[in-house]
């Protein structure tokens, strides 16, 4: 009973710390309350023994696709290939050369900028996407002085759909995938179609709320943005593409894909600085790249791990699981799944799906989409709505809590459902 009190309690921190204290300052330091909320909680459950410290170092040194460990190597370093991209241009030119080539018409750059998102969401990151494009948008939206909300609206919905596709789309994806031994080529058989369908979906009720809207004539944009560094952009792209094969042909050549994600980025790492020492030029992307990296993620994810290991170890888990099953597994662990990660943020839920599912396949899969579209219904379901929120924030607009989830269950619902009845075809 102590370790369930303890998580409770820690969730709810986590919750409260999200949205009226998102940050702790110990002087110059600026430290997010989320993960470090998250670490106490699991060093009480260490002190108290309501986890076994054995079987804590066990699951971070055992060999296998579970081990917290590999799954977080792999995002951390796929994510430095996309921040590498944007640190160095790549983004925010396509956004400017796409704005250009569609001005004048609003409805046009509204289904550029959805096509564009959900293109670049596919092969780097959902977090990475909305960090970028937010503040274009905002930019953009007001020098053309039209209204923001349907393109921020499209980018985070967008952002937070096409990145089921593939296993690299979002930390949720890899770590559920990787859980269950699903390989890059097996991951995007299944969810292509959900993907395909939810992304439409989401599309159609997003133009339908702000057809109105988007029938408003805008200023011309006329904005001269450099052209990126063409070595590092070409660098960048090269390890970003060989990296994508790779993963797709892993489980042919028997290489896991936190080895190929880890030496990609080390090796995109060491040539840009080299090429930058050698120019005498300031090595600014790199160090930018590893500033804007998400370190913060390791000490989260670490500490829902153990806090969900806790939670396992008593059998509070089981019961959970135990209830799913009763019911049809891709609507039970889809519809719970999107539940308890607007309750707890989509990254615990997953690492807590890892350990109520068992064996059935389908489940996996519905805890995936649900991982994803949850981020729709309100800001805690993911930290892509954290981040963007904020965001909003920075640039004035006036975004609240309330108006996320009047949207967002709009759009959310129904996608989630048509996903997973998607999902459910394909399994028949």
């Amino acid at each position: 009973m102590l370790a369930l009190i303890i998580c409770i309690i820690t969730i709810l921190l986590i919750i409260l710390s999200i949205l009226f204290f998102p940050s702790i300052n110990l002087g110059k330091i600026k430290l997010g309350s989320y993960w470090f909320i998250a670490m106490l909680g699991a060093i009480l459950l260490l002190l108290t023994k309501s986890v076994s410290l054995d079987g804590v170092l066990t699951a971070f040194t055992t060999n296998n696709a579970v081990n917290p460990l590999k799954i977080l190597i792999l995002f951390i370093t796929m994510t430095i290939l996309s921040i590498f991209l944007d640190e160095v241009g790549f983004f925010k030119y396509l956004a400017t050369t796409v704005a250009k080539k569609l001005k004048g018409s609003q409805t046009k750059l509204f289904f550029g900028f959805y096509a564009l998102i959900s293109v670049l969401t596919i092969f780097t990151s959902n977090d990475i996407i909305i960090l970028t494009f937010t503040p274009f948008i905002c930019y953009y939206a007001k020098n053309t002085k039209i209204n923001p909300i349907p393109y921020l609206i499209s980018e985070f919905v967008a952002a937070n759909t096409w990145s089921m596709a593939l296993i690299i789309g979002n930390p949720t994806n890899i770590y559920l995938s990787s859980a269950f031994g699903i390989d890059f080529i097996g991951y995007l058989k299944i969810m292509i179609l959900p993907t395909l369908v939810g992304g439409l979906t989401s599309l159609l009720i997003v133009y339908l709320l702000f057809k109105k809207s988007l029938n408003q004539p805008m200023e011309s944009f006329d904005d001269n943005v450099e052209k990126p560094n063409k070595f590092l952009l070409i660098t960048g792209l090269a390890h970003l593409i060989i990296c994508i094969i790779f993963l797709a042909i892993s489980s042919y050549i028997n290489l896991e894909m936190y080895l190929i994600t880890l030496t990609l980025s080390v090796s995109l790492l060491i040539i840009t600085t080299t090429y930058l020492l050698i120019k005498r030029k300031k090595i600014v992307p790199i160090r930018a790249t590893l500033i804007r990296t998400p370190w913060n993620l390791i000490p989260f994810v670490i500490s829902m791990f153990i806090i969900v290991l806790s939670l396992n170890e008593n059998g509070y888990t089981k019961m959970i699981g135990d209830l799913l099953s009763n019911f049809n597994p891709i609507y039970s662990y889809g519809l719970s799944g999107a539940l308890f990660a607007n309750l707890i943020n989509n990254i615990p839920m997953s690492v807590l799906y890892s350990n109520i599912i068992t064996t059935n396949i389908h489940s996996v899969y519905a805890a995936i989409i649900a991982s994803n579209i949850a981020a729709f219904i309100t800001p805690i379901g993911a930290l892509a709505g954290i981040m963007w929120m904020s965001l909003l924030k920075t640039y004035s607009i006036n975004f609240t809590f309330k108006n996320f989830m009047k949207y967002g269950l709009i759009i959310g619902i129904p996608t989630l459902l048509i996903s997973l009845t998607t999902l459910y075809i394909i399994f028949l």
